[in-house]
């Protein structure tokens, strides 16, 4: 599987013009002759929404989504975005297309509602975390706050994704390495290799950057082997597309020597 990573600056509120973004880097990535493309969380609509939620919430059975469900004939996305449920509630949710056609809907489990989050306020937590089948195998996607929370990834994994997807709004906060590097960005890089080594799978992590409200996103979006190593990174936090191979071999190689998932009851 080669996959790319879109780390873009999604513009708040502005539906139509962040699904342009998106099929601008849906084409940049069928040239890099990626198999999956991913976008950050809420890639669709941007992060601090409050009252906008009602607005820009889409019902992902409808037409909205087609533009970017045509172009996943040719390679697979993942994107993120406000749902409305039947019953009019709204979540964050993260569809996985293919073919076409959304195969796959994970809504964001763990809400964030503390520090400069609001999240329970105007948005209703999901209630399933569970892998799914793809043309490209199995694997599970996540939602920023899920993997602040071990269950999460470690049910992913006991469902038999192979690849954990990611996709995040991480702000920047703190300083780490010395001043070299935010602590945030440290912080979810301990994160994604713990998950890698320990679950023994390939962990992809996509961040958005730009700023919101005098926020900035950290970006630092990257992909980890089952090893725990880098396999690919983001430059920065400016926007761009990261590409990676995943590669059945790898994943063999390192379950044969950490057999912690063959292990498991």
């Amino acid at each position: 599987m080669r996959v790319g990573l879109a780390q873009i600056a999604p513009r708040l509120g502005d539906v139509d013009a962040n699904i342009e973004k998106h099929l601008q880097y849906v084409d940049r990535a069928v040239a890099e002759g990626c198999d999956v493309v991913l976008f950050p969380e809420l890639s669709l609509t941007g992060y601090f929404l409050e009252d906008l939620v009602y607005e820009v919430a889409i019902d992902p059975w409808g037409s909205k989504l087609n533009p970017l469900l045509e172009r996943s004939r040719d390679i697979s996305i993942v994107i993120g975005f406000v749902e409305q449920t039947p019953d009019h509630s709204f979540k964050i949710a993260a569809a996985y297309a293919e073919e076409g056609r959304i195969i796959h809907i994970h809504r964001k489990v763990y809400l964030v509602t503390y520090g400069l989050f609001d999240e329970g306020r105007f948005l209703g937590a999901g209630d399933v975390i569970r892998a799914f089948d793809s043309s490209l195998g199995r694997q599970a996607v996540l939602i920023c706050e899920d993997l602040w929370h071990p269950t999460a990834a470690a049910i992913a994994a006991l469902d038999g994704a192979d690849v954990i997807h990611g996709i995040a709004c991480s702000p920047g906060r703190g300083v780490a390495a010395g001043g070299r590097q935010l602590g945030s960005v440290t912080t979810w890089e301990h994160i994604n290799r713990m998950y890698a080594q320990m679950l023994v799978c390939y962990r992809t992590y996509c961040n958005r950057v730009g700023y919101e409200d005098g926020v900035n996103f950290s970006g630092g979006s990257e992909v980890i082997g089952p090893d725990g190593d880098v396999v690919a990174k983001a430059g920065g936090v400016e926007e761009e597309l990261v590409v990676a191979d995943l590669t059945a071999s790898e994943l063999r190689r390192a379950r044969i020597k950490m057999p912690l998932r063959r292990d498991e009851p």
